[in-house]
């Protein structure tokens, strides 16, 4: 077993039903199973003080190097793993993804192929499933060929031609042949297991480029644009449409700071800016998908909309610490849960209003939003009505604070803004003057209250001095044009006290738990955007070519980033992020038309 420190140079592997994280070494370090928030089955990433368990590792005796990328537009990975000698192992890893009987197959199965590449290579296979959050180890019985834990209420079984007592002891062997395991539901293979793999594997590539093909993506950066739309579809649950935060819980913002949170849920505050992202990809069906969700969660909620959400819309994410898990790097706590489904955060009924406005205006959708759906908005658009001006935790959910926070109002007023254009669409003609006068008497409020004169900028509260990132979203949300000199001096005061090199914090102000210490990737995408909307072209584009720099050796992003070390820091991989890189990609790419 690697004795390097967890980091987060992770591959994602999964099929829309269960995704897991797989090291740079080829070890399965995280995977919630059956489903994105359930008991980490592999919770090593999490527990680095027994590095033994949890994970399901195929090691190479003597292991110099190892190598990683994906299968070109696919989420299959393959790992090469190198010795002193001359001796290399291939590891091909995939979750089973393609259409079968006119239906989608997407079991909970890891599928792993082991070959040898050069001389005689020697391997030791270590699978350690655990469950209850770390406490229990699963019981185990086996078969002339498969092993079956019983870890709670989950029964896996694995399957393959490699010999079963070596893999139950973790004892080395002479890796002379290639291998299959295959990880997944208590069921007998009906056919012969490498065949079986084989074809999967193929099927599965075939389904990841043909799923790519249909993407819309720009002239520049197509790489980078194509793996962030597929980690963004690794992190949709398909069976309810919802798309989590990230795929893991307690990664640290920052090094020992406690800022550990479980972000395996649907945040409402993602909810347009995803949308937005898989609507330039022309990514329809996994947009429409999230669309059905967040509608779903206004029919079951009305206008009493939480923060965040489970994948199921389960409204209670109730917190609290799993402590038989010591932490990634044993920096924890490792939560389960989240205590921001209990705040009070306005801009949410923006988020819905601007991301189902989508529905009215699209013409490739299957369901296109009409009367009922226009009903359902209209209770969530009296709730921002209501709200504009009443304080909240903010975007950032700051937990012991609470503010009149300009970013929450200027949300209000874009879903009263968004309604009228909706009500105009649909022919309700009085409906849609009703809500632009209201839209436009909270604009002029705003942009009162918002105000700082001391700053020449708008603040993060009403009546404050401070500065927040989300104002750099001024522009984009149609609350002010880019060239406006207020927006100008926003920015300015905005990269006078967020800005650190390349890079932007959320804030600066101390909140629950002391000074932030890294930056927010999010926020450096805003930024970018928001030089580019404002003309200083040539500086954004300086500035996303070195966030493509920060990636990780797979181009993945966590959310936070540590500017001295550029170290990714904080959940993992954060949908935020991606969905920043893709926004960011298409606005500054150069035309198809003028790259000729």
């Amino acid at each position: 077993m690697s004795q390097n420190p967890r980091n987060l140079d992770l591959a994602v592997v999964g099929n829309c039903t269960w995704s897991g994280l797989i090291d740079a070494e080829g070890t399965l370090v995280w995977a919630c199973l059956p489903r994105f928030d359930s008991d980490p089955v592999f919770s090593g990433l999490v527990d680095s003080a027994r590095p033994e368990e949890g994970v399901f590792a195929i090691e190479l005796e003597g292991m110099v190097s190892s190598e990683q990328h994906y299968d070109g537009n696919t989420a299959i990975v393959v790992t090469t793993l190198r010795d002193g000698d001359g001796n290399a192992v291939e590891i091909r890893d995939f979750a089973p993804r393609f259409v079968n009987h006119d239906r989608s197959y997407r079991p909970t199965m890891l599928v792993r192929r082991v070959r040898p590449l050069q001389g005689d290579p020697r391997i030791r296979i270590v699978l350690r499933p655990r469950s209850e959050y770390g406490r229990a180890v699963p019981r185990t019985t086996r078969g002339s060929n498969h092993i079956r834990y019983l870890a709670g209420e989950l029964t896996l079984r694995l399957t393959t031609d490699a010999p079963i007592s070596y893999v139950a002891d973790a004892v080395p062997f002479d890796l002379q042949s290639p291998l299959t395991l295959v990880l997944g539901p208590d069921e007998t293979f009906a056919s012969a297991l490498d065949a079986t793999a084989r074809e999967f594997e193929e099927r599965t590539r075939a389904y990841w480029i043909e799923w790519s093909r249909s993407l819309a993506i720009p002239f520049e950066w197509q790489r980078a644009v194509i793996r962030a739309a597929i980690t963004l579809k690794l992190c949709a649950f398909e069976e309810t449409g919802a798309v989590v935060a990230a795929l893991t819980t307690s990664i640290p913002e920052a090094a020992g700071t406690e800022r550990n949170w479980d972000y395996r849920y649907c945040w409402l505050r993602d909810g347009y800016f995803t949308i937005h992202a898989l609507n330039r990809l022309g990514a329809t069906r996994l947009m429409e998908g999230y669309l059905e969700y967040m509608t779903n969660l206004v029919s079951a909620f009305g206008g009493n909309l939480q923060p965040v959400y489970g994948i199921g819309r389960e409204a209670h994410l109730t917190e609290r610490f799993a402590d038989a898990l010591s932490g990634y790097r044993e920096m924890g706590p490792v939560r389960v849960g989240n205590q921001a489904h209990e705040h009070i955060q306005n801009d949410v009924y923006g988020s819905v209003v601007l991301a189902a406005t989508q529905a009215f205006f699209d013409r490739r959708l299957l369901h296109p939003g009409g009367d009922r759906l226009f009903e359902l908005l209209e209770v969530v658009g009296r709730e921002a009505h209501a709200r504009w001006d009443q304080p909240d935790a903010g975007l950032w959910e700051l937990r012991t604070m609470s503010h009149v926070h300009t970013f929450s109002s200027v949300m209000c007023w874009a879903a009263c803004d968004r309604l009228a254009k909706i009500a105009t669409r649909l022919g309700h003609d009085e409906k849609a003057t009703w809500w632009r006068e209201e839209a436009a008497k909270i604009r002029v409020a705003i942009l009162e209250r918002a105000w700082c004169e001391k700053r020449g900028a708008f603040s993060a509260t009403f009546g404050g001095e401070t500065m927040d990132a989300s104002l750099l979203l001024l522009s984009h949300l149609g609350f002010i044009d880019a060239k406006d000199p207020r927006f100008a001096g926003t920015v300015k005061a905005i990269e006078d006290d967020l800005r650190h090199g390349p890079y932007l914090f959320r804030y600066a102000q101390p909140d629950d738990f002391g000074q932030p210490e890294t930056a927010f990737n999010i926020c450096t995408f805003w930024y970018i955007d928001a030089l580019a909307d404002m003309g200083r072209r040539d500086e954004a584009r300086e500035l996303f070519e070195n966030m493509l720099a920060q990636r990780n050796h797979v181009g993945l992003l966590s959310e936070d980033l540590h500017v001295e070390s550029r170290e990714l820091w904080g959940n993992f991989p954060q949908t935020y992020s991606m969905v920043g890189l893709i926004l960011s990609a298409m606005r500054l790419s150069e035309s198809w038309e003028d790259a000729f």
